[in-house]
């Protein structure tokens, strides 16, 4: 599509966030693709990157664009040559274009749009349109949401046109006429209906209907604002002014953002057609360095912007609202779209030996260390693919979509703080296997030797540790003081200030001088040296996490305390208004609370990329941490996000003085460090910046070529302003990209929250859904059967795969379905009433959507044959919990019992005597099937074959890594370990303690150890 189809989709409400592959350069005139997407075991999609051969050392001229071939891949391998697609606006409005049944259609709900806005009136209007728009911003948001979601999961929209036969000549030839017809009159010389596969022409048929929703949309938003239009009463005219000023400039942002990304993205990313076929990998540059998906962040600014103008609270409510439920269709639908497509599954637990030139000390390296995704985050069961503009960029590779041959690994980038945790846990015991004399060193026994579960603002609070309990009695003191009125008004506002200021004060000055004492002179860690005593072979280890671990307490104390105090002079300098709709008042809460939410959603996402390691400055700390830069995440387009700061004259003098006090940090404690630390590594401009600067570089440039005469006038002008925009830039830079930062609402961490709640509650309390067309079963024609496990038995061990034998009449239900239930759970032998809690499985996978049943297709009986299957039960799916259990066989998706089996028990073997061999022969049994015996992560003494990373990078166990080694997909799998070891030697490890030993010989040691304690207590 060309860019003027951008405003077709509406200029404010419509796209893809995410940067697609991007057209073929100029002279590569063919390509062919050589490779397919792979899908693992684990069920993460990861992309290859698809190769193509391009002829390019002949001594001919370049052959000219239109012989240029872009492929596409479907999911069953298909490849072929992408059409090239035309202008939607131009095809739609151009009297000289064929218009479509689906374009008259379009073009007749515009057009009745602007008759209604002209004959009604203008409360009728408001009321009409904003009921319109709220329809179509549904159509858009949840509806197209949803069946993008399940084309992206089942492929359904193009499985549902082969279901209807509408594209099949022989089944319905009239419609495939008619879609043909409205497809072909649409598209150039180079499209052939016959010839392209059924997924590309179902892309183009939903293109259609994309068109729709998006043009009503926007249309509806538009008429809705003009229809709200007023003049504001009570501003002056320079603010009249200065409100058309900025909404005008909001809109051109708005429509130069969405143009931009445009340019990147394409037709094939504009409307999500990698949920059809594939056509490359992601590509990230222009104006996806601007923002983290700017289609849905920054390209919203035009509903502001036509807010501003119109004068109207209510569309600037419809406008926030709209674009909540824009960001609700990212989190829902394109982020889960993207981590299906192209994340890539990593183990959690990997011990990767540092090499010797990793580990040294900060002065001798220039590189700063890590990030959070690649570390604390390793608890994730699927890394999913970062934010799509935290990628590749144009700036940094200069591959091409197109183009690449490859698949080169680049470095991720991160940025200050960031550190390369691994999972969570306490120390490792080194494994009595590794060679006598070479201990290696990794990043995973780094981590947990630093990083015992910290508290993090409130989160990790343990009312048994003195820190914890100690930083509770602090906030409820300055909590209860804060609602007790004991004195005068006027003397408790001034307290509270003061109280406010002296936290203010002290963690930024006073922390950051300790802090800087520590990075010049090692004065904490000195300090604990001189008072007090530590094992003599330690090498200083114990004063260094002991002094670390106090400033961890101590800064995290000092947090919390700014945070609270600040809140409570707030409160108490606080008034209600007494009109809302009178003055600013309305205007200061909605911005109030937006800075509020967007300095919180700053922290957070500050945090996500930091982790622990660095929101505790722990390199001023742990020397033996492997150091280098990365900028990912937040860090991509800001360098400082931390500055984000959000009334009376009070509180506004506290939040500047907050500012002032955290810009001194900066400059006086956190970057001479960073500087100690990386010298020249240190990146000249934050993403947000350089941008900026090359579109005002482009437009000076185009003035000056368009000035004539006047052009050494206005270069003379330019250098003299030049040194105050850039003095006035330096100062204000840190602040202004923080408003133009990621918006992504703090909300969306509560959505899934409640996600989460509401998945438990339905498990708890089910609504038993019925069948009622059980007489046409004759349940004496199903049968369900146990197979007996490894011993010959109904004993399984936990962990060991439960295989089951169905029969069922041809014409059953495909969506019958098996589920695993506790032995007298369910007193009815008919009807089920209680949850699986997730152990159940379709007799017909394809016939679900996750637990959502799809069509009741039924097979029509041709013999009296019954049909049988096998179902196994392995993974997440098997109880891990020791007991009796039975399987019921139900009908039709429903909770009728057709047929059921069991008894079967579960069990683990109980210990013999408690030596060291026995007790790691046992864990050898337990672990490998606690971990869904996946021999990427078993041990390799168990018979592993190591992971991809550790194989490739180390070369197995030759290089260093420890035969007992294991690690994780996720930390349920640690917590089945836990279970199982608690059933079979009696004793309780929480899971972070098995991620960190991950290792046989460390389990074993550390439960003789327990024990032993035990029996002597």
């Amino acid at each position: 599509m060309a860019c003027q189809s951008r405003l077709s989709e509406s200029h404010f409400s419509c796209g893809q966030s995410r940067a697609m592959s991007r057209p073929s350069p100029k002279g590569l005139r063919k390509r062919t693709l050589t490779t397919s997407p792979i899908m693992h075991d684990d069920g993460c999609a990861k992309l290859q990157r698809l190769t193509r051969d391009a002829i390019v050392d002949e001594p001919e001229k370049p052959r000219p664009a239109r012989e240029e071939v872009v492929w596409g891949k479907t999911p069953d391998g298909q490849v072929f040559r992408v059409p090239t697609t035309h202008d939607v606006l131009t095809a739609l409005f151009h009297p000289a274009y064929t218009k479509s049944h689906l374009d008259i259609l379009n073009l007749s709900l515009l057009g009745l749009q602007l008759i209604l806005f002209y004959f009604l009136p203008r409360g009728v209007s408001k009321r009409f349109f904003l009921l319109y728009f709220v329809f179509w911003r549904t159509a858009y948001n949840a509806g197209l949401g949803w069946i993008l979601t399940k084309q992206s999961k089942k492929r359904w929209i193009v499985r549902e046109i082969q279901r209807l036969g509408w594209l099949d000549e022989t089944r319905r030839p009239a419609m495939r006429r008619w879609i043909r017809a409205q497809l072909a009159g649409k598209m150039g010389k180079d499209y052939s209906f016959d010839d392209l596969p059924l997924e590309y022409n179902t892309w183009l048929l939903f293109r259609q209907l994309v068109d729709v929703i998006l043009l009503n949309d926007f249309l509806a938003y538009c008429m809705f604002a003009f229809a709200s239009f007023r003049v504001p009463e009570g501003l002056s005219l320079p603010v009249h002014v200065l409100r058309w000023i900025g909404g005008i400039s909001l809109i051109v942002f708005n429509v130069w953002v969405k143009t931009e990304a445009h340019n990147v993205v394409k037709d094939y990313g504009w409307y999500w057609g990698d949920c059809f076929f594939q056509r490359g990998a992601l590509v990230f540059d222009g104006v996806f360095e601007l923002a983290p998906h700017p289609m849905y962040s920054v390209g919203y600014a035009g509903y502001y912007g036509l807010s501003l103008i119109v004068g109207s609270y209510p569309v600037l409510f419809v406008s926030l609202t709209a674009h909540a439920a824009q960001f609700a269709f990212l989190i829902f639908f394109e982020n889960p779209h993207i981590e299906r497509m192209y994340g890539k599954r990593k183990p959690i637990a990997v011990r990767k030996p540092l090499l010797p030139d990793e580990i040294t000390k900060p002065r001798e390296v220039k590189a700063r260390e890590v990030s959070v995704s690649d570390m604390y985050h390793e608890d994730s069961v699927c890394d999913s693919t970062p934010s799509v503009t935290e990628g590749e960029t144009a700036s940094e590779s200069e591959l091409e979509t197109e183009t690449e041959t490859d698949d080169v690994p680049t470095p991720r980038s991160q940025p200050k703080r960031s550190r390369e945790l691994p999972a969570i846990g306490v120390a490792t015991v080194v494994s009595s296997r590794q060679p006598e004399g070479r201990q290696q060193v990794s990043q995973h026994d780094l981590y947990h030797k630093y990083f015992r579960r910290d508290v993090v603002i409130l989160q990790n609070i343990d009312l048994l540790r003195s820190s914890d309990v100690m930083l509770v009695l602090l906030i409820l003191y300055l909590g209860v003081a804060s609602c007790l009125p004991t004195l005068s008004h006027r003397t408790t506002l001034v307290l509270h200030f003061v109280h406010a200021c002296a936290w203010c004060t002290f963690h930024s000055f006073g922390l950051g001088l300790l802090l800087r004492a520590q990075s010049q002179s090692k004065f904490i860690v000195r300090h604990f040296l001189k008072n007090y005593h530590y094992p003599s072979n330690d090498n200083g280890d114990g004063a260094v996490q002991e002094a670390f671990t106090n400033w961890k307490a101590i800064y995290n104390m000092s947090l919390c305390m700014t945070y609270i105090s600040l809140g409570g002079l707030a409160w108490k300098t606080y008034s209600w208004p007494e009109m809302w709709s009178e003055g600013d008042a309305l205007l200061r809460h909605t911005l109030g609370a937006l800075f509020i939410g967007l300095h919180a959603w700053a922290a957070r996402e500050s945090y996500d990329v930091l982790g622990v390691f660095g929101w505790f400055y722990g390199d001023f700390f742990a020397e033996d941490f492997p150091a280098h830069l990365e900028y990912t995440g937040i860090f991509r387009y800001l360098d400082n996000p931390e500055l984000m700061s959000g009334g009376s004259k009070l509180v506004g003098f506290l939040a500047v003085m907050r500012f002032v006090s955290h810009w001194w940090f900066l400059k006086a404690v956190e970057n001479p460090h960073m500087r100690k630390l990386y010298g020249e590594s240190l990146r000249k401009e934050a993403g947000f910046v350089k941008v900026i600067k090359n579109a005002a570089t482009k437009n000076a440039l185009l003035l000056e070529s368009r000035a004539g005469r006047h052009a050494p006038d206005i270069r003379r002008v330019a250098k003299e302003v030049k040194g105050t925009f850039d003095k006035v830039f330096e100062e204000t830079a840190d602040v202004v990209e923080e408003f133009l930062a990621k918006s992504k609402p703090k909300i969306s961490e509560v959505m899934q929250e409640t996600k989460v709640l509401l998945q438990q509650s339905r498990e708890r309390l089910i609504i038993t859904r019925v069948a009622n067309d059980l007489s046409s079963c004759d349940i004496a024609k199903y049968k369900l059967s146990i197979l007996p496990s490894q011993s010959g038995n109904k004993r399984f061990h936990l962990g060991e795969p439960i295989r089951m034998q169905w029969q069922a009449p041809l014409g059953h239900s495909r969506r019958d379905w098996v589920g695993i239930y506790r032995v007298a759970a369910n007193k009815s032998t008919l009807v089920t009433r209680t949850s699986t809690f997730g152990k159940w499985l379709p007799v017909h996978d394809e016939e679900w959507d996750g637990d959502v049943p799809l069509s009741n297709h039924r097979v029509s009986p041709k013999s009296l044959e019954p049909e049988t299957g096998t179902l196994t039960f392995q993974g997440s799916t098997l109880p891990w919990n020791v007991g009796q259990y039975e399987v019921r066989y139900h009908h039709d998706g429903k909770y009728n019992v057709l047929s059921l089996d069991g008894p079967f028990e579960v069990y683990v073997e109980k210990h013999g005597s408690l030596d060291f061999d026995s007790v790691r022969e046992r864990l050898a049994h337990i672990v490998p099937l606690c971990l869904d015996n996946d021999p990427s992560l078993i041990p390799l003494s168990c018979g592993g074959t190591g992971t991809a990373e550790t194989s490739s990078d180390m070369g197995g166990a030759a290089d260093g890594r420890d035969s007992d080694d294991f690690t994780f997909w996720s930390e349920e799998q640690a917590k089945r370990i836990s279970t199982a070891i608690e059933e079979a030697f009696d004793v309780e490890y929480a899971p972070e303690v098995i991620m960190a030993d991950a290792n046989l010989t460390a389990l074993a040691k550390r439960i003789l150890v327990s024990k032993q304690l035990l029996v002597n207590s």
